[in-house]
């Protein structure tokens, strides 16, 4: 009898020692998901603050969703290329923004190049279809079926002109401290589903994120991202 107690309870500590290492890996998931939010929140209120430079406001009150992509890798030695994660936001019919989702940015670019360097980058959609292009596609190519430009800076006036051009996407990158627009032709975004599904606790659909009629709980580092974001 207590050789089975004894056996009983032996098979207990190691079923409890083999579980605690996926809880140890999935807590650290959690965190550094977290941190990444917190992190893209960080870059675009330093985007928003830029000295002696504002993104139009137009732009912000009509822009359909928003990525940013904290600390974007760019690395060359003969072959040029770039890679990141952030995270992304799009807005409801009613104008508020949906819960985020996480993505990946990555590009490359030919050309005799040496160095490398970390980066922070935004990214403005004008419209929805670039978004559902990513959702329904799984990834889509910045500059392909959808447009992208330099994002202006200037006053809101000295801005409309530009923003009455046809591009769909406008991004900024930081560069030597401070934000300047850039062109990201070539570069492929897709959704990252495991980081995702890992986030909210569950499988769960991009588009039922971005754009489903009922989005997941949001956590607290998720609800200060979408504070900082364009609100009206």
């Amino acid at each position: 009898m207590k050789g089975i107690v004894g056996l009983i309870g032996l098979t207990t500590i190691v079923a409890i020692a083999s579980m605690a290492p996926q809880s140890l890996a999935k807590e650290d998931a959690d965190t550094k998901l977290g941190e990444r939010l917190l992190d893209a929140k960080a870059v675009y209120q330093e985007l928003l603050s830029t000295p002696d430079r504002s993104v139009p406001q137009e732009l912000q009150e009509n822009c359909k969703c928003i990525v940013v992509i904290p600390g974007m890798i760019k690395g060359a030695l003969g072959f040029g290329a770039r890679w990141g994660k952030g995270v992304m936001s799009c807005r409801n019919s009613q104008g508020g923004w949906s819960p985020p989702i996480f993505v990946s940015l990555k590009g490359g670019s030919w050309g005799l190049q040496i160095g490398a360097e970390k980066t922070d980058l935004v990214l403005f959609f004008m419209t929805e279809r670039g978004a559902r292009s990513l959702v329904t596609s799984s990834k889509f190519t910045l500059g392909g079926k959808v447009s992208v430009a330099a994002g202006p800076f200037g006053r809101s006036g000295e801005a409309s002109t530009d923003l009455k051009l046809n591009a769909e996407i406008y991004s900024y990158a930081k560069s030597k401290g401070l934000f300047a627009g850039i062109s990201l032709e070539g570069a492929r975004l897709a959704p990252q589903k495991d980081a995702n599904e890992e986030y909210y606790g569950k499988p769960i659909r991009v588009q039922d994120i971005l754009f489903g009629h009922n989005p997941p709980v949001v956590r607290a580092e998720a609800k200060e991202f979408i504070a900082a974001l364009p609100q009206g």
